[in-house]
């Protein structure tokens, strides 16, 4: 079946990037009218499991999952936790690049399934001065932008359609591969916030007129004296890039 257009909301995600269930379930009480997906990452789901998914899910049935594991492992184990996640009922799975596409190859066999698979290219957290200490050549990567676009290369061979890319390469992934793909996009921040561990970064107006398809945002959010408030504003600043 084909999805329905996102609307402005349904291209915010809330990440649901807090230590136990209780506070999980707080947030996604009081957003569940106001985002289009909760991300589940590795904090919350090691503590809580696969319950805390179908958890957010009794108490938001109307918004999507995003289920940000990032898998990183040979094929078949990859393929097996897909599989769950799939089992889950999760909308987007993510899982790492830099395996290859013998991996991407191996989890999209699996057919369509409803769950959308996103490759993370590069960290947003991760620097140029980064890329030598992790064995990526300087001279041939200088930037992690350029590391972003030939990792994306090789898995839209592969058949993958969807990315995880700061908001700093959106616009020239897109240009790259098109704009048939679905670019998720993290790091964003309010205009004026201060610094923090996300070191490319943008806001979600921005973002989206660059090409951003969704945006995640967490801290802007938890951070915020009135949640919802904040949601809406962004969700606002995410019509008005639209048109």
């Amino acid at each position: 079946m084909k999805r329905a257009a996102p609307t402005p909301k349904d291209k915010l995600i809330f990440a649901l990037d807090v230590p136990d269930l209780a506070q999980a379930l707080g947030y996604a009480e009081i957003l569940k009218d106001h985002v289009g997906l909760f991300k589940i990452g590795l904090e919350l789901f090691v503590k809580e499991g696969p319950g805390a998914v179908t958890s957010v899910r009794e108490i938001a049935p109307n918004v999507g999952i995003f289920l940000d594991l990032k898998f990183h492992d040979i094929p078949a184990t990859v393929v097996g936790a897909y599989r769950s996640a799939v089992d889950l009922g999760a909308d987007f799975v993510t899982v790492h690049l830099s395996e290859g596409s013998p991996m991407i190859r191996a989890i999209l066999g699996e057919g369509e399934t409803g769950t959308t698979v996103l490759g993370v290219t590069v960290l947003t957290s991760t620097s140029a001065d980064d890329l030598g200490d992790i064995g990526i050549d300087p001279e041939k990567f200088p930037e992690p932008g350029e590391l972003v676009i030939h990792r994306a290369h090789m898995a839209k061979e592969a058949g993958l359609k969807g990315f995880v890319s700061s908001p700093l390469e959106v616009r020239t992934l897109k240009e790259a591969l098109g704009d048939d793909i679905i670019v998720v996009t993290p790091g964003i921040r309010l205009a004026g916030s201060g610094k923090d561990d996300q070191k490319r970064i943008a806001t979600p107006g921005s973002a989206i007129r660059d090409g951003a398809d969704y945006l995640v945002v967490g801290r802007p959010i938890r951070d915020s004296v009135d949640p919802v408030k904040t949601a809406e504003e962004i969700v606002r600043e995410i019509e008005e890039a639209l048109l």
